[in-house]
């Protein structure tokens, strides 16, 4: 018999200020490692006022990690160390594997209304990935599968397969699943999980039961104050679910819609030396990176 998920622990986003000054929303990040591995860092950008925004985050290095980036509304304008360069529109991904060094920068824009609606998911790379060459995906709305499940329930698949529908970002070393669900009032929704995998859901949208339970923010929650979260069965917007392991998840709708993303990947297992925008196994590498960055030498793949 399939052991349904349970709630490990509850996160609700916290106000933070990252980039040239960009107003955003951290769901998890430095803090929190090991307990979401792969992952490393998810960070909720939707915002209706482009002064918040709109410095955005100006030419940055990165490496030993990938970096995904999941636009509702809006345009963000992007370019990198490799000559990729282009913009990210409404339901559009950028999955790009920094490796061994990229050197990029994004820039929120928004929409004609001045409304930017996204998210960026950090995963972690092995320490026999961590100086591969950098790669990047450009995942357009159109070749992201939509299917509707017999319940009602609408599943956008970035990465992973549902029902027979895979999504268009593959062989990625962590093995992930990347799913935006939305369900109907008075709807269900089982998904089957591979176990020993982290699993994790953030609401975007409404308001869901997980796992059947009650009480949620029983479970060790975290947030900007402990003593104003809400005391009730539902899981609001903004917040996330870190799920034990298990065969299946297990989200139900009440009285209104509930959308929200499901990530899943791969467990390393590896050491985390992390500094801003670099993620190494030691000091030692993070030194050496950082030094590279210095000196002129953090590049090692040339353009094509």
């Amino acid at each position: 018999m399939a052991q349904n998920r349970k709630i490990r622990k509850v996160f609700k986003s916290r106000p933070t200020l990252e980039g040239a000054g960009v107003h955003l929303r951290r769901v998890f990040g430095n803090a929190e490692v090991p307990l979401f591995d792969p992952f490393l860092l998810l960070d909720d950008f939707r915002n209706t006022d482009p002064y918040q925004y709109i410095k955005g985050f100006p030419w940055h290095p990165h490496r030993g990690i990938e970096t995904i980036t999941y636009v509702l509304k809006g345009d963000v304008e992007h370019g990198d160390s490799m000559g990729n360069k282009g913009v990210i529109s409404s339901g559009d991904t950028q999955w790009m594997t920094a490796g061994n060094g990229i050197i990029h920068q994004e820039m929120p824009q928004g929409d004609d209304n001045g409304v930017m609606e996204g998210f960026q998911l950090w995963a972690n790379l092995p320490k026999s990935h961590k100086m591969m060459d950098p790669r990047y995906r450009d995942i357009k709305s159109s070749q992201v599968p939509e299917l509707v499940t017999k319940n009602g329930a609408r599943i956008k698949v970035i990465c992973g397969t549902v029902e027979g529908k895979q999504g268009p970002v593959r062989d990625v070393i962590i093995d992930p699943e990347y799913l935006d669900i939305t369900l109907p009032a008075l709807s269900e929704f089982v998904h089957a999980t591979r176990r020993g995998h982290t699993v994790f859901a953030y609401v975007i949208g409404g308001k869901g039961v997980f796992c059947n339970e009650k009480n949620p923010f029983a479970y060790d929650a975290t947030g900007e104050n402990y003593f104003d979260m809400e005391r009730d069965s539902f899981i609001h917007n903004g917040t996330a679910v870190l799920f034990d392991d298990g065969d299946q998840v297990t989200v139900a709708a009440q009285g209104e819609p509930v959308r929200f993303l499901l990530i899943s990947g791969k467990p390393i297992n590896e050491p985390v030396a992390w500094y801003g925008p670099i993620v190494m196994n030691t000091e030692e590498e993070l030194q050496t990176a950082f030094d590279e960055y210095r000196n002129g030498t953090f590049i090692k793949h040339q353009k094509p």
